[in-house]
């Protein structure tokens, strides 16, 4: 079962003057799409909304729609937000089965960077991907994507292929061989690094200069 139930209404018109209309109402407009049937525009009372937007349990998962007695599992698909107060200013659901298999962005989140001896040698977890496109069933949706830092060393990449997924989730085909984040190595540690090979360089210098001079006293 959704853990997030949207008790929504129907708004009779659309377009930029009925959405201002509803948001001078206090409530969030919204459009429903997706399955056999065409769009349709709803709204959602402000603090209900935000409620269930601010669990961050709203926004690609699973939630149940409710009109009257009626209800159906959707999926939150996107929010827009005002620019300046940072409010949701307006939403789309989209009609799914429960068990569909739907294509979705999933987060992908790093955990033991303290077991990387990489990052404990002061190098750096380098972030491309911040989250990932999976197939997965409509009502398992994984929170996030896990990766496992423990063992990484500078150098070390971690490919979309290698973040492990859930049972019935499968990574979209062209991301596999994209790079999600690495291990490399910080400004710090590659000026340390530069300045001990420069000090090595001149003292292995001064070595063979001294040896030529006493090879030439000989």
């Amino acid at each position: 079962m959704a853990e997030i139930v949207l008790n929504v209404e129907m708004r009779e018109r659309a377009g930029t003057g009925a959405t201002r209309s509803v948001r001078r109402e206090g409530k969030v407009p919204g459009v429903l799409y997706g399955g056999k049937e065409g769009p349709v525009a709803i709204a959602v009372r402000g603090p209900e909304f935000r409620k269930a937007l601010y669990t961050g349990k709203l926004l690609g998962h699973l939630v149940t729609l409710k009109y009257g007695k009626e209800t159906q599992p959707v999926i939150a698909k996107d929010v827009q937000f005002h620019p300046v107060t940072d409010e949701p200013t307006h939403f789309d659901l989209y009609r799914v089965e429960a068990t569909q298999q739907i294509r979705i962005a999933v987060p992908v989140h790093f955990r033991n960077e303290e077991l990387s001896p990489g990052i404990k040698r002061g190098g750096v977890l380098n972030i491309n991907i911040h989250s990932l496109e999976v197939m997965a069933p409509a009502n398992a949706i994984p929170e996030a994507l896990i990766v496992d830092l423990t063992g990484l060393e500078i150098g070390d990449a971690i490919r979309a292929v290698d973040v492990p997924l859930p049972d019935k989730v499968e990574l979209v085909a062209q991301l596999r061989e994209a790079t999600v984040a690495s291990i490399a190595t910080s400004s710090a540690l590659q000026s340390e690094e530069e300045e001990t090979a420069a000090t090595e360089a001149a003292e292995g210098a001064e070595a063979e200069a001294a040896a030529a001079e006493a090879s030439e006293e000989e």
